[in-house]
């Protein structure tokens, strides 16, 4: 005779453990990760004896070199400073008393960074910090240079940190109170249980946010490429101009290669760090709010002026984005005129319509994914679970003009031909930026007591009806944050999605990047602003979907009623 008990789990057997489901998941990121990837390294190591000495430029050559070591810093110093900017303005929003329409403010205010392709940003420093700009011209710095690793740096990290924030939001809504309240009624300061309670249990969204951060400042080209110019040369416009200006593309792919070292050696760094070590913090018992303890005066006044002076400052960027989409030339001739919309919503009216559709399917089928390969990531512990998260962020890993040259490559000629159709962008955009999503997910997923879902088994419901009633709505804040920040830049994308585009199918951050080639600043201005309100409204149709589908105050198994925070 068999067990009369036998184990949970092999008397319930997993839904998502499936082999069918994990073969489709590894299937998809076979064809979509490690098929490009493959093509790519046979680009860069075929032929003669030229691919080593591409290989070795980056080290050989002073300027390449140089190039190198610049990208490495800003990458180092853009995760840094985006993570620490991006968990200041998390706190404040959800461990300060603000009103809501506060909480909504500081929160929505952060998309803006981002919600336009980088080198819109970068504009706009230009234009308030550059020479002749607003900011110079009213304390009479004639001698101020923005340009070079200070304005590079400034951009980036007003660029990314959002995505740091959307990160660490969920997590510290998430935390159980009474963990803080331990510490404090066995005579913690506030800054001792800030250090040994908060910030710890934070350590998962902290090294998620920093490794996407990293990974982002060292694959972008177009912000280095407006703000750095000469006398601060990085290695991802190196490349793109290798490959667009000198069309050395087997060259370009080579040098690019040498990103991806320091890239998967921080990940691996992030791995070690937080792997084996436990984060749980939501365990299924309600605290009531009451027993929050407030910050005190002096850091509660410490967290609001840095975020609001940034918020500030942001605005002041945007604002000058949205005076000069309605001149006909800034600074020259700023009459008022509303041809730049004009323009934008009939001739550029394709491109919306485009990017929209692209950005929308997307982000469907890259939430599916994100979710699915989470979920099986957290199940398939070890080295198998570490192997599925790791390929699954190969592509994020990648410098996106790589990326978009491995597509092109790949799916250029058989057996798979792709290129000029839709197929071949949302499937860029939904392997690449699912990142967020999985690395947001992973992290709520590791603060979450197993004891919950063993309850939920051992009372007899299925995998399927404990992952929609119990698992879900735990990580909801995590699935909303992939979810948005997929939307967002598969909307605004630009480094990868250039090599790919067609003239069956035209994007908005292209013809963006046209109009500033073309020194039509106001005209990429009107197409930045309604890119802004585009992704302003699909934010609030993505939240308002979730707030239908898991209402705050919905009851759990067993009737227990989940708290706002751990639905929200």
């Amino acid at each position: 005779m068999g067990e009369r008990n036998p184990p949970l789990e092999k008397n319930l057997p997993s839904f998502w453990g499936g082999r069918i489901f994990e073969g489709t998941i590894w299937l998809l990121l076979g064809l979509f990760v490690l098929y490009p990837l493959f093509r790519l390294l046979l680009l860069v190591f075929s032929g003669d004896g030229a691919a080593l000495g591409n290989l070795l430029r980056p080290f050989t050559d002073s300027y390449a070199r140089r190039a190198l070591v610049n990208s490495l810093i800003l990458a180092l110093s853009v995760g840094t400073l985006g993570t620490a900017l991006g968990f200041l303005f998390a706190w404040g929003v959800t461990r300060i008393p603000l009103p809501r329409g506060g909480r909504i403010f500081f929160s929505s205010v952060t998309v803006l960074a981002f919600v336009s392709p980088p080198f819109t940003g970068s504009i706009a420093l230009t234009l308030v910090l550059g020479p002749g700009g607003i900011l110079p011209e009213l304390l009479h710095l004639s001698n101020f240079s923005i340009y070079g690793f200070p304005g590079t740096l400034l951009a980036e990290t007003l660029t990314y940190f959002p995505l740091a924030f959307l990160t660490l939001g969920g997590i510290l809504g998430a935390l159980d109170p009474s963990l803080e309240d331990a510490a404090r009624s066995l005579g913690s300061t506030e800054g001792r249980v800030f250090r040994t309670v908060t910030l710890p249990l934070c350590v998962p969204g902290l090294a998620a946010s920093f490794l996407l951060l990293f990974a982002e400042s060292l694959a972008d080209f177009a912000t280095p490429l407006v703000m750095g110019g000469k006398s601060f040369p990085v290695l991802p416009t190196e490349i793109y101009l290798q490959i667009t200006g000198m069309y050395d593309l087997r060259g370009g792919a080579a040098m690019a290669f040498v990103l991806l070292l320091p890239a998967l050696g921080v990940f691996l760094l992030q791995r070690h760090r937080t792997n084996g070590r436990s984060y749980v913090t939501v365990t299924g018992r309600e605290t009531p709010p009451s027993r929050r303890v407030l910050p005190s005066r002096r850091v509660k006044w410490a967290v609001l002026g840095v975020i609001s002076f940034v918020t500030l400052f942001i605005f002041l960027l945007y604002g000058t984005i949205l005076l000069s989409s309605f001149v006909k030339v800034w600074g020259v001739d700023n009459s008022f005129t509303l041809d730049n919309y004009r323009f934008v919503f009939t001739t550029g009216l394709n491109s919306i319509t485009d990017s929209l559709l692209i950005a929308l399917t997307a982000t469907f089928f890259g939430t599916l994914l994100a979710l699915s390969v989470a979920l099986l990531a957290a199940e398939r512990k070890g080295k198998r679970g570490g192997a599925l998260e790791f390929v699954s962020l190969l592509n994020y890993v990648l410098p996106g003009t790589v990326l978009g040259i491995a597509y092109l490559v790949a799916f250029n000629s058989g057996p798979i031909v792709l290129t000029g159709t839709m197929t071949i962008l949302v499937a860029l955009c939904a392997f690449r930026y699912d990142a967020a999503g999985i690395r947001a997910i992973l992290a709520s997923l590791r603060q979450i007591d197993p004891s919950l879902e063993e309850a939920s088994l051992g009372l007899g419901a299925s995998r399927l009806t404990t992952l929609r009633r119990i698992t879900l709505p735990l990580i909801l804040p995590a699935v909303k944050t992939g979810m948005r920040y997929l939307f967002t830049v598969s909307l605004t994308a630009i480094s990868a999605v250039i090599f790919l585009v067609s003239v069956d199918w035209s994007l908005v951050t292209v013809r963006i990047l046209q109009a500033m080639t073309e020194l039509l600043f106001a005209e990429a201005a009107a197409f930045s602003v309604v890119l802004i309100l585009i992704v302003f409204t699909a934010i609030g149709g993505i939240n308002l979907f979730f707030r239908l589908l898991f209402p705050s105050g919905r009851k759990g198994p067993g009737g227990d009623t989940l708290s706002h925070g751990q639905v929200e």
